[in-house]
């Protein structure tokens, strides 16, 4: 028997392992409950008694020859990792790239979290509409000539149903259920049938916003304005409301910022004008209020509507439309840093 120990003792101070499976495949080898000592171990049983003291010592000599050996190998792998400067144990198993927000997703935020600080909530609905909120509640009359400002998708010819326009028929269903006040910001895709170009496509995304309460009133929508333009695109920016037309409100307004490029000097971007319209507002109809059940006389109120890709345009200076559906990744990696 004290052949079998020396020779494993030779075996186990010749051990060499290059990694930590190796290693493990030694410890199971030596040391494990079926291992070649915990063997000598059972054999020991039938060794004389006259020499049971000699090999017993040997044995628990070999025993601690094997776990000391073993703990060396463990620790001189692991210091010749450390010092490997090339092997960072910190990064993934395999490389990937990290995602990145959508920049209309990124916008749509942004505005979302202007408006939420100034007590608006998000209101959603259906994008499949029928006639009554998209238009008649709006104040379009059936031959009213601003319905042929806006291009319908009819889900059936002849029928009631339709891909919504604008995220207008989201604030009419409001209204038809809440009593005011209602503050409310209205984000969603909309449908319209346009030939798709660099400046224009057949859906986009809007965000409106509706405030009816008592005593509301233009100055209040300036002043909304002019806190959201100076959010958005920083404190030194300045608006200017133009007169317009919508069937919904009255008076109605088309708001400019101006240009966040050359600080409204004038440049190829604003047409040398040192102006961009982004967006269109105005008081609510006092028709648009009594369709939806609110008394006109004793409420008021202001609505405002954006497209997101404009605003996207604007802020990232993206200058061709399409690329925010058409999923290029070079064109969307370059969002990766943003918020």
């Amino acid at each position: 028997m004290l052949d079998k120990i020396n020779a494993l003792l030779a075996e186990i101070n010749d051990l060499k392992a290059n990694s930590s499976e190796e290693i493990e495949a030694l410890r199971i080898k030596y040391l494990s409950k079926k291992g070649e000592i915990s063997a000598l171990m059972n054999d020991f049983r039938n060794v004389a008694a006259e020499e049971k003291r000699v090999i017993g010592q040997k044995l628990n000599e070999l025993k601690d020859k094997a776990q000391s050996q073993i703990n060396t190998l463990k620790e001189t792998l692991e210091t010749s990792v450390a010092a490997d400067d090339s092997l960072d144990l910190t990064r993934t198993a395999y490389p990937y790239h990290v995602g990145a927000r959508h920049p209309l997703s990124i916008v749509k935020k942004e505005i979302c979290d202007i408006f939420g600080r100034l007590g608006f909530s998000i209101a959603e609905g259906p994008e499949i509409e029928d006639d009554w909120h998209v238009f008649s509640s709006l104040n379009f009359a059936d031959d009213h000539p601003a319905r042929d400002m806006q291009d319908t998708f009819f889900v059936q010819h002849g029928a009631d149903l339709l891909l919504r326009t604008h995220t207008s028929s989201v604030q009419t269903r409001v209204m038809e259920k809440t009593q005011p006040p209602v503050r409310i910001i209205c984000p969603g895709r909309v449908y319209r049938n346009e030939a798709i170009s660099y400046r224009a496509h057949c859906f986009f995304h809007q965000v409106e916003a509706l405030y009816v309460d008592k005593n509301v009133s233009f100055a209040d929508l300036e002043q909304v304005l002019l806190f959201f333009a100076k959010e958005m695109f920083g404190a030194d920016t300045k608006i200017r409301l133009r007169p317009s037309f919508f069937p919904f409100t009255e008076p109605s307004a088309e708001m400019d910022i101006s240009c966040n490029l050359c600080g409204g000097k004038g440049c190829p971007f604003c047409k040398h004008t040192g102006w961009v319209e982004i967006l269109g507002c105005g008081m609510v109809d006092p028709n648009v209020l009594e369709n939806c059940g609110i008394d006109s006389k004793i409420y008021s109120g202001y609505a405002l509507g954006m497209g997101i890709e404009r605003i996207t345009n604007l802020k990232y200076q993206v200058k061709d439309l399409r690329l925010f559906s058409e999923n290029d990744v070079r064109f969307l990696r370059q969002f990766e840093g943003a918020s």
